[in-house]
């Protein structure tokens, strides 16, 4: 059984990490590096806005975990001197909590709502006339008495995030006036923000040590700056007063991070593709239990890079290794006779 004293030291250490990451977080468009045009159409956007001094189109920010989604939409209200406002799907269960959310905006104030495709459908059906029209129906008393009565919202910008905008329903896909995907970013553009991040902590890291992390954050600022907190670490124990690429190599090494940027359960999916169900397709569930992970999680965390990288494809029958996966694992790949049976 755990401790009481471990679990508060662990949720300590949890929240240390969030803090720091909000402050690594860029507070301007003009510190957000990377993802070049939405940046230069999100600025276009923000100025037409400001000039009208109208609140901004809801905006629609899509894309995989941890490319600054989050970020941007605190941009968004930064930029435009206006409140911030963050929820959830997930956390908004009833309509009643998102009409409380609603009625505390102020005019032209930025509502952030993560993980939008997980809203309850009929807390959705509140959305559209909040969005449309900038009214909340709200219903009094119940049965044949029941009445609607309609108040009027101040105008605000809804901007939503999304890892999987195939989840949104065509109606609240529509009302979103913007529709931004992020990508992920490449090597050059990580080792800026490693670089970044390293002033704001007050490490120096060399170039070569930012292009060795970069290499491995498998295209995402979120695991950038979790490895370098983790290299910190080491070079902090091992008394090396700069990251350089060796002092990289040995906690990337030590944190069992692959030269892909491939972790324990990345490596985890393509042992069970490749040897467990022997090459043969295998079905999310089936691939889920078998690792002992969420279904969700590997769909929306791990795939999309295994994906990007070539190293898994979706078939009709489900999941398959890749031979590029093979030898990565230092696996020899099926025949292309037995390939084409899947």
């Amino acid at each position: 059984m755990t401790d009481p004293a471990d679990r508060l030291t662990a949720a300590a250490e949890a929240a240390g990490e969030d803090e720091v990451e909000r402050t690594l977080r860029p507070a301007t468009l003009d510190e957000f590096i990377g993802q070049e045009g939405v940046r230069e159409r999100m600025g276009i956007f923000l100025e037409a806005a400001r000039q009208r001094d109208e609140a901004l189109d809801h905006t629609l920010l899509a894309g995989p975990p941890g490319l600054g989604k989050t970020s941007l939409a605190a941009i968004v209200a930064r930029e435009l001197d206006v409140g911030f406002h963050i929820t959830s799907g997930p956390v908004l269960e009833r309509k009643g909590d998102l009409a409380a959310v609603l009625t505390a905006l102020e005019p032209r104030d930025v509502l952030f709502i993560d993980e939008i495709h997980r809203l309850n459908r009929a807390v959705e059906e509140v959305l559209y006339p909040a969005m449309e029209d900038f009214k909340l129906d709200v219903m009094l008393g119940q049965g044949p008495a029941a009445r609607t009565l309609r108040l009027d919202l101040p105008p605000f910008t809804l901007v939503g995030a999304t890892t999987r905008t195939g989840l949104l329903t065509t109606p609240l896909l529509g009302r979103f006036g913007v529709v931004q995907r992020l990508e992920y970013y490449n090597r050059e553009e990580l080792a800026e923000i490693i670089q970044r991040s390293a002033g704001l902590m007050d490490v120096e890291v060399s170039p070569e040590g930012a292009l060795a992390m970069a290499g491995r954050a498998r295209g995402t600022p979120r695991i950038a700056n979790r490895l370098l907190r983790r290299v910190r670490d080491v070079a902090q124990v091992s008394g090396a007063r700069v990251i350089d690429d060796s002092v990289t190599q040995e906690a990337l090494t030590l944190l069992r991070v692959d030269n892909l940027g491939l972790e324990d359960i990345d490596r985890q999916i393509l042992e069970r593709l490749i040897v467990t169900f022997e090459g043969l397709p295998v079905g999310l569930g089936t691939l889920a239990d078998a690792i002992g992970e969420a279904s969700d999680t590997i769909e929306d965390v791990y795939e999309p890079f295994l994906l990007q990288e070539g190293l898994i494809k979706r078939t009709p029958r489900g999941r398959v290794a890749t031979p590029r996966a093979y030898r990565h694992l230092g696996h020899e790949p099926p025949s292309d006779d037995q390939a084409n049976l899947f």
